[in-house]
């Protein structure tokens, strides 16, 4: 609710900005509870449906009333950058909030082991029918040591020590030990050829293993970071969205895999018992979420009508508000659906 809430935020600063006037900025969808107060011409309330919140603007697309502070009475230009400014506001708040992560300490990908500092080797990939998958090992294990017949161990515990210790003890029975959910298994693994498809020369068990820190950043190194954490949150996203599209397409619904707000319950459950910083990134991808959907060309959402203002500019006409309120009802109806078809979900998963 708070990030959306931000979202509206970003409406509420641009639409200032431009002296457009916002009548109302609310705390939650209608019927309305109670009204905190009015200022600068902006009625602040709380209302009784607890999903998010919305900024109601004078003139707002489908009204079309026109006056002093009206919002159809903008350039599109304008229109545009309010409407986007929500979108960048979830963008921003992604950001921060990974950056609070970081600097907290969050699980990371680190290049090379640092002395002093909590790191581990994960698991990232195994491949199906290896010999590492045929002796159990699972991604998310972390790998604890790796001993020969004759005893000798891997000097480290990086994923190139690791590797280059397969292939010179290639086809020896290996024995690794790794930790799953706090207890500790050994497994004994023997290398092959053939494993990986573009090495196939070269002994291997057929996993993809990771150096992993969760020790806390600097402040200005956390900021750096927490950029590229945004663009592979980013393109993580997308890849899922583009996953959903294809297995629609097969004749596979979609819906099933979507969380809605009582598994995010349960996802923020568990963030929680990993800490603080787990939440934020949790958060934070959230927010990216929001970001992206936000600028689906979906009618009633920011994408919906910044697409219409696009093809507005092209015909170098207004829309018609008849067909502009059909449109918006038509989204608001299917993100209805959507929100009952994930709450049915979330519940059908309990009950399983």
């Amino acid at each position: 609710m708070l990030l959306i809430l931000v979202h509206e935020l970003g409406h509420f600063i641009a639409a200032k900005f431009f002296r457009v006037r916002v009548e109302e900025f609310g705390i939650g969808f209608p019927p309305r509870a109670l009204t905190f107060g009015k200022w600068g011409g902006t009625e602040y309330t709380l209302n009784w449906v607890p999903f998010g919140g919305f900024v109601r603007l004078f003139g707002d697309i489908g009204e079309g009333r026109h006056g002093q502070g009206s919002f159809v009475d903008k350039n599109r230009g304008v229109q545009a950058i309010i409407l986007a400014a929500g979108v960048f506001m979830n963008l921003v708040a992604a950001w921060a909030l990974f950056t609070g992560a970081l600097y907290i300490g969050i699980p990371r990908l680190v290049d090379n082991i640092e002395p002093g500092t909590s790191q581990w080797l994960l698991v990232a990939e195994v491949v199906a029918d290896s010999p590492a998958a045929a002796a159990g090992i699972s991604p998310g294990d972390r790998i604890t040591g790796v001993v020969a017949p004759d005893g000798e161990k891997s000097t480290e515990l990086t994923p190139t020590a690791i590797s280059n210790f397969i292939q010179e003890r290639g086809g020896e029975p290996l024995e690794i030990s790794y930790i799953r959910k706090g207890a500790t298994a050994v497994v004994t693994v023997r290398s092959a050829h053939a494993v990986i498809s573009n090495s196939a020369e070269t002994p291997a068990i057929g996993v993809a293993l990771a150096l992993v820190s969760d020790e806390p950043l600097p402040l200005l190194v956390a900021m750096k970071v927490a950029s590229v954490s945004t663009y592979n949150a980013f393109k993580m996203v997308l890849n899922g969205l583009w996953g959903m599209a294809k297995s629609a397409s097969n004749g596979v619904s979609p819906l099933k895999d979507i969380v809605g707000p009582i598994g995010l319950v349960g996802v923020a459950g568990a963030a929680a018992e990993s800490g603080v910083g787990n939440i934020l990134a949790l958060a934070a991808f959230i927010s990216i979420n929001l970001f992206i959907i936000n600028l689906l060309p979906i009618p009633a959402l920011d994408g919906g009508r910044l697409f219409v203002l696009g093809i507005e500019a092209l015909i170098r006409r207004n829309a018609s508000q008849v067909a502009i309120r059909l449109l918006n009802a038509f989204g608001i109806a299917f993100i209805v659906f959507l929100m009952v078809a994930v709450t049915w979900n979330d519940v059908a998963r309990l009950l399983i």
